[in-house]
């Protein structure tokens, strides 16, 4: 049986009715795409096929509107000031922090860090939670899928404190090794830091049952979530993890903001890890005290129209339902899959039965960098490389794949425009094709 056919019926359930008479249902990519100006432009004088949404998703109109609202009409510095126009900002911005924290199901907004993404909420608990925790000895668990942003802040921190990190291997379809995540836990484990679903693979890895086990452990979870949010709903309190990230950018949101959850009594007892305004309850020449959570870890003046933006991403995504999501993208997955099949000599790395949207392949006698510029004289964009991830590669003996990555505004079309763009390649470069 198809691996991929229980989400394919799923997606043909969450499908849009018909309309009245008898006319097709029309699909979520085509009901979305007006709400997307970038796609009306062309590139190389053809119709943009826009497939690199792992790397950034485009903005819907009302993202880029709250921006330019905020700028327009709410535009100041908040928190400190008096004057009406601050506290209105301020509003705003603390307003989007309770909309992030209805998003992920935290139990408070005071559990919710406004970062520039998830890179950087990483880096916030290796260095505020992990130079204050970690001993020497004491092991960090990532996997062996990690993007670089899971990996190189737990480096830096091991060689400062003296820990040791440990990935769990994968398996040839791009999962974990069965049984080697729950074999590496052991009583120096402090924490266990494990993607969601990997930015290079597709792979959805089963992050409450790790979470269960890595806590059984005696050890916290942090969950690097930059490739969950936007295709799947997210209750941190039902996975019970510790920490979780997630980048805007990649959620129909602006660059430049995130957000980390964590749980409030570990914000409680972290240190601040930069200092500055706002981030501080009192200071003189002899020292300083730190402010609550999680004022104490967003030191100077924010990205406050990002978050506003954030929020107007989170409206438009829960909005159209992210089942909904899910469905179009898992099903746009599986027709991928099937026409990358029918493509000699093309090999798909990642084939684990639990993906989300990400195809990444190589090209027989092409390289990734070669295919990514050829399709894009084709108008198709995808991303071409080791994807931040390395280790992947390693393990697979190659130097880096090609990857497409889904969207909502992604149909059929996209799909199509992919495969002959990679047919071309093939024609151009004399290997692989048939006529």
């Amino acid at each position: 049986m198809n691996a991929l056919a229980p989400r394919l019926d799923a997606a043909r359930a969450e499908a849009p009715v018909g309309t009245p008479g008898g006319a097709p249902a029309v699909s979520l990519a085509a009901q979305v795409a007006a709400d997307f100006p970038i796609l009306t432009r062309r590139v190389r004088d053809k119709r943009l096929v826009y497939l690199d949404n792992a790397a950034t998703t485009h903005k819907p109109e009302a993202v880029i509107e709250a921006e330019r609202a905020f700028y327009r009409e709410s535009n100041a510095n908040i928190h400190r000031g008096v004057h009406w126009l601050s506290q209105h900002a301020t509003d705003l911005y603390e307003g989007a922090r309770e909309r992030v924290q209805r998003f992920l199901n935290a139990a408070r907004s005071e559990e919710i860090v406004f970062t520039r993404g998830t890179t950087e909420a990483i880096n916030l608990v290796a260095w505020s939670w992990g130079r204050a925790n970690l001993k020497p000895g004491d092991e960090i668990l990532v996997t062996g899928m990690e993007h670089h942003s899971n990996i190189v802040p737990w480096q830096l921190v091991c060689e400062q404190t003296g820990a040791v990190l440990k990935a769990v291997p994968l398996t040839d379809r791009g999962e974990l090794e069965p049984g080697a995540f729950e074999a590496m836990l052991g009583p120096r484990t402090r924490l266990a830091a494990i993607v969601h679903v990997s930015n290079a693979l597709g792979t959805v890895n089963p992050v409450a049952a790790m979470i269960e086990r890595a806590h059984a452990a005696g050890a916290l979870v942090l969950v690097d979530g930059a490739q969950a949010v936007a295709h799947q709903a997210v209750d941190v309190q039902a996975l019970g993890c510790d920490f979780y990230a997630f980048s805007g950018h990649k959620l129909y949101g602006p660059t430049g903001i995130g957000a980390l959850y964590a749980r409030h009594e570990l914000l409680a007892a972290m240190p601040p890890w930069q200092g500055g305004g706002d981030m501080i309850r009192t200071v003189s020449f002899e020292g300083s005290t730190w402010a609550d959570p999680p004022a104490r870890f967003e030191a100077g003046t924010p990205n406050i129209a990002g978050g506003v933006g954030l929020a107007a991403a989170i409206d438009y995504v829960t909005g159209i339902g992210l089942p909904r999501i899910a469905a179009h993208e898992h099903a746009l997955l599986e027709y991928a899959t099937e026409a990358a099949l029918r493509i000699p000599g093309l090999r798909l790395i990642g084939t684990a039965p639990g993906k989300t949207g990400i195809l990444s392949f190589m090209v027989e006698g092409i390289h990734p960098h070669d295919l990514g510029t050829i399709l894009d004289a084709e108008g198709v964009a995808i991303r071409a490389g080791h994807h931040c991830a390395m280790p992947v590669m390693t393990r697979f003996g190659i130097p880096g794949t090609a990857r497409a990555s889904l969207a909502i505004y992604n149909d059929e079309r996209d799909i199509d425009a992919l495969m002959a763009a990679i047919r071309g390649a093939q024609r151009m470069f004399g290997t692989g094709a048939r006529p």
